[in-house]
C-alpha cells in the first residue's frame, strides 16, 4: 500500500502536466477562420454588383480602401452571410485592381479585386500616357468624390467681386450643376451680390492630385465684360501660416494656369506659370496668349503636359505655352515637383477680369465643361 501511494504521488505531477498540455493544444485548434466564395472578385467595366458568401467561426469585419468599391454589410457574427460588393463604372482606359481585407481576431484574408475597362467614349489617349482619372459629367449630379467647393467672401482674392458659395448653391439657387453631359458653372446675381463656384479636385474622401501628367478639359467659355473663367492647378503643400516650419505661400508654392480668359478681351485664351522668381506681382510672369476663334461660342480642348523637364500647354492640340525646367534645383524657379490639384472656376471682376469694368447685363454667365481627364505615364 505504501509503495502504491508513493508511486501515485510520484506520477501525479506528470498526470496534471499532461492534462494541462492537452488543454493548451485544444485552444490552439479553435482559432478564428473565415472562408469566402468566390475567392476573387472580377467586375466588368459597367457598374456591377457581386454577392460574396462569407463563412466565419467568429465575429468578422471587412476593410475596404478602394474608393470605387462599395461593401455592405462590412462585418457580421458567426455563421454564413451574404455580402453585396458593388463596383462603380470604370471610365478609365485601364484595368483597376486592388484588394479588400477580411479580419477576424488575428486572422487575415485578402480578397483580390479586378475590374475591366472599355473605350466606349472613344477617348484619345496622348502617346505614352494612360488615363488615370476623369470626370465625364454624364450623370445628373456633381460627384462629391471628385470635387469640393470653396466658400469665399467677395474680395477674398484678386479683389474679385463674386462670392464663391459652398455646395454649388445658395438658398436653392445653383452656381454649379450637371446637365446634358456637361458641368455648368454659373455666375449670377442674388440678393444684391454675385455668386459663383470654384471647384477643386481635392476631396475629403481621397486625394485627386498628381505630380506630372497630361491634364485636359473641353470647355465652352462665357461671354461678357467682367467674366474671368479659369482651368488651373495649385499644389497641395501650399501653406500660409508664417509660424509653420512648412510655410509655403503663393507665389513660392507655384501655380500652373492651363487656361484663362477675361471677357473684355473675348476669345483670347492664355496659359501661365507663377513661382517666386516669375510672377505678375513683380512683373516677371511667364505667360502666352492666343486668339482662339469662337472660344465663347463653342467647346475647345485645353491641355497641359507637365513633366520633370518642362511645362507645355495646348489649345485644340496646338502648342501654346512652353516653360522649361532650368535644372538648377531651385524652388524659386521650379517648385513644380510635388502634387498639384485641379481647379475650375468662374470669377467676376477682380484685378484682371474687372480691369475694364464689369457689365451686369452679362449675368448670368455660364462656363460649360464637357469633361476633365488626367493621364500619366
Amino acid at each position: 500500500m505504501r509503495r502504491f501511494t508513493l508511486l501515485f504521488i510520484f506520477l501525479m505531477p506528470f498526470i496534471f502536466s499532461c492534462g494541462s498540455c492537452e488543454k493548451k493544444n485544444s485552444t490552439n485548434t479553435s482559432e478564428n477562420k473565415v472562408e469566402v466564395s468566390p475567392e476573387a472578385l472580377a467586375f466588368g467595366a459597367s457598374k456591377e454588383s457581386i454577392v460574396m458568401e462569407v463563412t466565419a467561426n467568429a465575429e468578422w469585419g471587412i476593410v475596404n480602401t478602394l474608393d470605387w468599391l462599395k461593401v455592405s454589410p462590412t462585418g457580421g457574427p458567426v455563421g454564413t452571410h451574404e455580402v453585396s460588393i458593388t463596383a462603380d463604372a470604370n471610365e478609365l482606359l485601364s484595368e483597376r485592381t486592388g484588394t479588400i481585407l477580411i479580419k477576424s481576431g488575428s486572422f487575415r484574408l485578402e480578397v483580390p479585386v479586378t475590374q475591366t475597362f472599355s473605350n466606349d467614349l472613344n477617348i484619345t489617349v496622348p502617346e505614352g500616357y494612360t488615363l488615370v482619372w476623369s470626370d465625364e459629367f454624364n450623370g445628373t449630379q456633381i460627384d462629391k468624390n471628385n470635387w469640393e467647393f470653396e466658400d469665399w467672401r467677395p474680395g477674398y482674392v484678386n479683389n474679385e467681386l463674386q462670392r464663391y458659395v459652398p455646395g454649388g448653391e445658395k438658398g436653392g439657387v445653383k452656381t454649379a450643376f450637371v446637365e446634358n453631359g456637361a458641368l455648368n458653372i454659373v455666375a449670377r446675381s442674388l440678393d444684391g451680390e454675385v455668386i459663383s463656384a470654384r471647384m477643386n479636385s481635392v476631396t475629403g474622401s481621397g486625394k485627386r492630385a498628381w505630380t506630372y501628367g497630361w491634364f485636359e478639359a473641353r470647355i465652352l467659355l462665357p461671354s461678357g465684360r467682367g467674366t474671368w473663367p479659369a482651368f488651373w492647378m495649385m499644389p497641395t503643400n501650399q501653406n500660409y501660416d508664417s509660424s509653420s516650419p512648412n510655410y509655403n505661400p503663393w507665389p513660392d508654392c507655384g501655380e500652373i494656369d492651363i487656361m484663362e480668359e477675361v471677357g473684355y478681351n473675348p476669345n483670347y485664351t492664355s496659359s501661365s506659370i507663377h513661382c517666386k522668381a516669375y510672377n505678375h506681382m513683380i512683373g516677371t510672369q511667364k505667360t502666352k496668349e492666343v486668339y482662339t476663334p469662337n472660344a465663347e461660342g463653342a467647346f475647345h480642348v485645353y491641355a497641359l503636359e507637365w513633366t520633370a523637364d518642362y511645362i507645355q500647354t495646348y489649345v485644340d492640340g496646338q502648342k501654346l505655352f512652353y516653360f522649361p525646367n532650368d535644372k538648377k534645383n531651385n524652388k524659386d524657379t521650379w517648385p513644380f515637383k510635388t502634387d498639384f490639384y485641379l481647379t475650375l472656376n468662374l470669377a467676376w471682376g477682380g484685378d484682371w477680369g474687372g480691369q475694364k469694368g464689369v457689365d451686369p447685363s452679362a449675368l448670368p454667365a455660364t462656363m460649360q465643361i464637357d469633361y476633365v481627364r488626367v493621364f500619366q505615364k
